[in-house]
C-alpha cells in the first residue's frame, strides 16, 4: 500500500463518496453509512505489461478472507493475479451494502472490472450497478447469464467443481466402513445439488449401495446449525462428512473431534483435521482470474463480444483440483481417485449417464443420452440422485 493509500486517506475518500451518494439512492438507508474498515480492505499493485491506463480490478467477499472456505479460495485466487492493480473488501453482506462497496471501488479506486463473488450479490445488486455503470464489467461467480434480460456488461463464471467432488466421492466410498456418508449443505440450488449428486455418484462407483444423507442448514454461514448437522449425521452412522457451506471450518473440526473422516471443500482444510481429512474439492481461481486479465489486456470485453458471458471450466481447464490425500487414505483409494481424475482431465468420464434416476425413482437423465459436464441441463438441476437421503424442498 502506498503512502497515498494509507488507511486514514482511504477512509476519508470513502466518506466523501458516501456524502455524494447521500443525495441519491443510498441516502434513505442509514445502514449504508457504516464505514469500510481497513481490516476488510486491501490494495495490491504490480506493473502492467499493457500500454495505456492501468487496469484496476475489484473483489468483494461475503465473509472473511481466512475462513478456510469460499472466501479464502477467492482471496487466494486474487493474490495470484499479476500485471494489474487489485483492490478488495471482505465481510460485505448480501444487501444494498454491496452496492455501496461496488460504487466505492468504481468511483474512488477507478475499478473498471469487478468480481463480487457471493451468490446473493447478483440479483438485484450487480444487475442494478451494471445498469448505472455500463462501461464497467461485472463478473459474478455462479449466476446464469440471460442475454434476453441481463445487461451486456455482466458475465458469469464458475468451475465444474462437481468433477472434483466426484473424485473425492471415490475416496469416501473406499474409506467408509458404515456405507453412510454425510453432507452438510446450505441451500438446494443447482450448484449445491450438483456437488451432492456428484460426490454420491463417485462413492457409488466404488460401493453401489452407499448412501449420502444431506442436511440443509438454510444459509451459507450458520456455524451453530452446521455443528448440529454434523453431529446429527455422525449420530446416524455417517463416518465420512463433507459439506457445501461458505466456511467448512466448523464441519471439519466437529467431525475431527467425533473421530469421523472428512472431505473438504473450497480450499484445503487439512490443517483442521490432521487425522481424519481424506481430501477435498478445491478451486483454482487464480487460473480463472488470470485468464480474464489476459483477455481484457488484449482488448476483449463482455460488451464487444470478446469475453464470453458464460465462462465455465473443469479439470481439463485447470479450474478445479483435489486436496493432497490425508494419511488415512488407502493406496487403493488413491489409485482409483487418480484414475477418475485422469479420465476427467481427458474428458472420458461422464458423471451423469443416460437412464439416471433421482431419489424418488424418476428418470432425470433420458435413457440413451448422457449429460456431459458442460450440458446446460445440469445448470438448472433441481433433483437429488438415487442414493441421496433428503429432499430439495
Amino acid at each position: 500500500m502506498s503512502s497515498q493509500d494509507s488507511p486514514r486517506s482511504r477512509i476519508s475518500r470513502r466518506q466523501v463518496i458516501r456524502g455524494l451518494l447521500a443525495t441519491g439512492a443510498f441516502g434513505a438507508t442509514s445502514k449504508l453509512w457504516v464505514g469500510c474498515t481497513p481490516a476488510n480492505d486491501s490494495s495490491t499493485s504490480s506493473s502492467s505489461p499493457a500500454a495505456g491506463k492501468e487496469l484496476v480490478m475489484g473483489f468483494i467477499y461475503v465473509g472473511p478472507k481466512d475462513d478456510f472456505g469460499y472466501n479464502q479460495a477467492h482471496f487466494q485466487g486474487k493474490e495470484g493475479v499479476q500485471g494489474v492493480k487489485v483492490v478488495d473488501q471482505a465481510s460485505v453482506p448480501e444487501t444494498t451494502e454491496v452496492q455501496e462497496a461496488m460504487r466505492n471501488m468504481i468511483e474512488q479506486d477507478k475499478a473498471t472490472v469487478l468480481f463480487p463473488t457471493s451468490f446473493g450479490y447478483f440479483d438485484p445488486h450487480i444487475l442494478k450497478l451494471a445498469t448505472d455503470y455500463p462501461e464497467v464489467q461485472f463478473f459474478h461467480c455462479g449466476a446464469m447469464y440471460d442475454a434476453a434480460k441481463h445487461p451486456k456488461n455482466v458475465g458469469s463464471y464458475f468451475g465444474y467443481i462437481d468433477e472434483a467432488q466426484y473424485v473425492a466421492g471415490v475416496v469416501a466410498g473406499h474409506m467408509s466402513k458404515t456405507g453412510k456418508l454425510g453432507f452438510v449443505a446450505a441451500k438446494p440450488i443447482p450448484q449445491v445439488l450438483r456437488n451432492i449428486n456428484s460426490f454420491t455418484l463417485g462413492a457409488r462407483s466404488v460401493k453401489p449401495t452407499i448412501t449420502t444423507q444431506v442436511i440443509f442448514t438454510g444459509d451459507w454461514s450458520l456455524p451453530v446449525k452446521e455443528a448440529e448437522a454434523t453431529n446429527s449425521l455422525i449420530d446416524q452412522g455417517a463416518d465420512v462428512i463433507t459439506c457445501h457451506v461458505d466456511s467448512p471450518k466448523v464441519v471439519i473440526e466437529t467431525a475431527e473431534k467425533r473421530g469421523a473422516f472428512t472431505s473438504g471443500y473450497h480450499a484445503n482444510q487439512a490443517a483442521l483435521a490432521p487425522k481424519g481429512y481424506l481430501t477435498g474439492a478445491e478451486w483454482d481461481w487464480t487460473k480463472v482470474y488470470s485468464d480474464y486479465v489476459k483477455m481484457i489486456q488484449e482488448g476483449k470485453t463482455l460488451m464487444n463480444g470478446g469475453i464470453p458471458h458464460l465462462l465455465r471450466g473443469g479439470y481439463k481447464d485447470g479450474f478445479v483440483k483435489i486436496s493432497a490425500f490425508g494419511p488415512a487414505v488407502s493406496e487403493t483409494a488413491k489409485k482409483d481417485a487418480e484414475a477418475a481424475r485422469d479420465k476427467m482431465k481427458a474428458g472420458s468420464l461422464v458423471i451423469y449417464k443416460g437412464g439416471l434416476k433421482d431419489n424418488t425413482g424418476k428418470e432425470v437423465v433420458p435413457a440413451g443420452k448422457d449429460y456431459a459436464t458442460t450440458a446446460i441441463e445440469l445448470e438448472s438441476m433441481n433433483w437429488l440422485v438415487e442414493g441421496v437421503v433428503g429432499k430439495t424442498a
